[in-house]
């Protein structure tokens, strides 16, 4: 799964890597937890550009009564999306990238648990694969929200947990933003190919201190191995 993770790339580097038409407005994050303001890149169908949204982490369906169901659904297996009735629409046709600095997770172990930090081999930046939705409220006002898909773990991450945040390799990203605008069966199932691990080599890890463990907790000690 993924329950934790970072986005502290300056604003000019998440522009430069996502190709946005200008930085976006945002704060380094150590501890980003879920429910809480997530930026995201979806694909502006009018002008066929990426842009920058600010969303709620856990996705609402347009269906849902209230919002608080949100908080079941911070993360969504990948391999079941496109029956999901919570996540088949938005897969259709609302699909975003989520970038990180890195992720967290916690490895099981005798004393308690154990949390990782783990992070692009180069110090870059994660694509998570994710999904947005709005949803409306009685009184009209709109709440964008978002999920990130989860697959199996690789050979690095399986020693910790078994599943993983699902990360998109750069040259399959215009595909998973719905570039070419075709939402068809066909274009669907092979979307549904990208649902593998991502390589481990272009990974690292590292242990951290149960600091991270309160999302109340911030600033760069989150990360540091310890």
């Amino acid at each position: 799964m993924c329950g934790r993770f970072t986005l502290f790339s300056s604003p000019e580097q998440v522009a430069e890597t996502f190709d946005l038409p200008e930085p976006p407005i945002l704060a380094p994050r150590f501890n980003i937890a879920p429910t809480q303001p997530v930026g995201i890149v979806r694909l502006d169908p009018a002008k066929q550009e990426r842009t920058w949204m600010l969303t709620h982490w856990g996705l609402i369906p347009s269906w849902a009564k209230d919002p608080s169901m949100g908080a079941r659904m911070i993360n969504a297996r990948a391999e079941g999306v496109p029956e999901k009735p919570a996540f088949r629409a938005a897969f259709k046709r609302r699909r975003c990238l989520i970038p990180s600095s890195g992720f967290y997770e916690w490895k099981q172990v005798e004393k308690g648990k154990e949390p990782y930090f783990i992070l692009p081999a180069d110090d870059g930046l994660f694509a998570l694969a994710g999904l947005w939705e709005i949803w409306t409220g009685p009184d009209g006002g709109e709440l964008p929200s978002c999920t990130i898909l989860t697959t199996d773990a690789n050979d690095l991450m399986a020693p910790i947990h078994n599943r993983m945040p699902l990360i998109l390799e750069e040259g399959d990203w215009a595909a998973w933003l719905g570039s070419g605008g075709d939402d068809s069966p066909a274009a669907l199932a092979k979307l549904q190919g990208l649902f593998r691990p991502y390589d481990g080599k272009k990974m690292k890890l590292r242990p951290v201190s149960t600091y991270v463990n309160s999302p109340r907790n911030e600033g760069e000690q989150c990360v540091e191995a310890v």
